[in-house]
């Protein structure tokens, strides 16, 4: 792993770990395919190192200008936090997992505060996409939002003990029972709920809606050949033994823009504050010491 240092600080792997993990992320939300980002992927590391010299960039240049940042927006912030991982308890407790302390951990949030507002100020200015932009992209683009086909379905797992000819035979037998409760009428939802062993198992099952290739190929196969409000035979998979309750199927089709249009909005926003936040970056670099070894 090369070694990249800042004006003579080591940057941690762990800051472009975080940064490649949040491209991916990214283009994962706008559509791009696994297989196109895994072909990608030296590339995204290359991006994912220069956006963690800018973040350094960024945070050195917040703490020179000092910009303020108040004690009522950072108790804004650390309340928020502590509501989404359930309660203070909680939060008090994923500190200590961090080995950190609420000081220290509100000093972090007022940096990336500060620059926060920094990039507030070096955005300023940039213009908002038109109604235009926006279908002349996807017009321009438009293969791109393609509807792929899709199905809604159910399911639920029962993974073996271990690899013995027992363990295995146990779990599909369970399964095949709640099959034949599931055919004799009880509620597929109910079900999974009490006997999943699928995180999905606490929403009833529920997979929501997935395109061919996201799910594993034994599971893919089947669920794509099943008609709607069918229910499967068993399948086995490296998960273990599964029973699949087909609710819904959408073929392949041309987007439709209404659909798409506020995530192409989003698109073309964070491309132009990118672009604006690049040249002021750039200009940041010029003044500073880029060691890559």
């Amino acid at each position: 792993m090369q070694t990249v240092k800042v004006n003579g600080q080591v940057i941690p792997e762990e800051a472009i770990q975080f940064e490649l993990e949040r491209l991916v992320r990214f283009y994962t939300e706008h559509g791009v395919s696994q297989d196109q980002i895994r072909s990608q992927l030296k590339g995204l590391v290359q991006k994912a190192t220069d956006q963690a010299i800018g973040t350094k960039l960024l945070l050195d240049e917040a703490s020179k200008l000092d910009i303020p940042v108040s004690g009522a927006e950072i108790d804004e912030q650390v309340e928020k936090i502590v509501q989404q991982v359930g309660g203070r308890e909680a939060f008090d407790a994923a500190l200590a997992q961090q080995k950190t302390g609420e000081a220290a951990f509100r000093e972090q949030l007022k940096r990336g505060r500060r620059v926060d507002k920094l990039v507030e100020q070096a955005v300023t200015g940039v213009d908002e996409p038109s109604e235009a932009d926006i279908l002349a992209h996807f017009e321009a683009h438009k293969d791109e939002y393609e509807k792929g086909e899709r199905v809604l379905a159910q399911h639920i797992l029962v993974t073996p003990d271990g690899d013995t000819a027992t363990s295995k035979d146990e779990a599909k037998a369970k399964v095949a029972a709640i099959r034949e409760r599931v055919l004799g009428g009880k509620d597929f939802a109910d079900e999974a709920a009490a006997h999943s062993m699928c995180p999905s198992g606490k929403e009833g099952g529920s997979l929501g809606w997935f395109g061919r290739g996201m799910m594993v190929p034994e599971f893919d196969q089947a669920v794509f050949a099943m008609k709607d409000g069918e229910v499967s035979d068993i399948i086995e998979t490296q998960f273990g033994y599964h029973i699949i309750f087909k609710t819904a199927h959408e073929p392949a089709g041309e987007a439709d823009f209404d659909d798409v249009r506020e995530q192409i909005r989003d698109f073309i926003r964070h491309a132009r504050r990118g672009e604006a936040m690049t040249a002021y970056v750039e200009e940041l670099k010029k003044k500073a010491t880029i060691e890559i070894s």
